[in-house]
């Protein structure tokens, strides 16, 4: 996306109180401790591994490192994922 219309997303996102993970086309990220990350509006799996995951998102590709990691649930909208987690970035 442009930085244009990021940016006028953005105004518009703020004016309406709407949220930007929707607006924007952003992941929503949440851990909880370093045993659980649960990732809304995704794109999809890139690899799986059991010390790498790696998810496309509309801002770039998502890595998740750690060990024993499993995908505890996957649909449409929303990833989990459990196991030991060392590292997340993108």
């Amino acid at each position: 996306m442009n930085s244009k219309s990021y940016k006028i997303k953005g105004k518009i996102s703020d004016a309406l109180e709407l949220p930007k993970d929707i607006t924007l086309d952003i992941p929503k990220i949440t851990m909880i401790g370093a045993e659980s990350v649960t990732i809304e509006n995704h794109k999809g799996i890139i690899s799986y591994s059991d010390n790498q995951i790696r998810i496309n998102t509309g801002s770039g590709i998502l890595t998740i490192s750690g060990q024993k990691l499993a995908i505890k649930s996957i649909i449409q909208e929303e990833i989990i994922i459990t196991g030991q987690l060392n590292n997340i970035g993108y």
